[in-house]
């Protein structure tokens, strides 16, 4: 299991690097083609906006998964022992029920629907669906990670195996 986290992470990391030049690549030739050319290119809006929607979901996954996502620590830190597993145990639950239910369910729902309409992006005409495809991937990874940090928890390895944040 700590392998295929191991990967997971390194794929994870270095795609975010990609999608990230790409949007900077996207965003300079927008401006160089407006400012330069007085001609600006019709694509890189679109390409922006869709790289945007991509780093944001996978962003999320890796900052769950780095323990860098935005969160409340004041109570987590007043508790010791048992108490501090049991909440941790909790908010773990609580993220793998939201990420399921909205993410994968519903974002599957979403991909599955933009499909069958044949939803094309107004310039790019790329399916919609493999837009929105993040929504339910991100969810999967979520739920990956959170039941791995779930599972160590349990059987007690090192902390650092593979616990989001830790």
């Amino acid at each position: 299991m700590e392998r295929m986290i191991r990967i997971l992470d390194a794929f994870l990391s270095r795609f975010l690097i990609l999608l990230m030049l790409l949007l900077v690549v996207a965003v300079l030739w927008q401006v160089t083609s407006r400012y330069l050319f007085s001609s600006p290119s019709s694509w890189t809006e679109e390409i922006a906006r869709f790289l945007l929607i991509w780093i944001s979901l996978s962003g999320a996954v890796y900052a769950f998964r780095t323990g860098m996502h935005l969160g409340l620590d004041i109570l987590p830190k007043k508790l010791e022992g048992r108490a501090a597993a049991a909440l941790k145990g909790f908010t773990i639950t609580l993220i793998v029920l939201f990420s399921f239910t909205v993410l994968v369910y519903g974002g599957t729902s979403l991909v599955m629907m933009t499909w069958e309409l044949k939803q094309y992006s107004a310039v790019l005409g790329l399916p919609m669906a493999w837009v929105y495809s993040v929504i339910p991937a991100s969810g999967i990874l979520i739920c990956i990670y959170a039941l791995a940090a779930i599972g160590v928890e349990s059987i007690g390895k090192p902390r650092d195996a593979v616990v989001p944040g830790e």
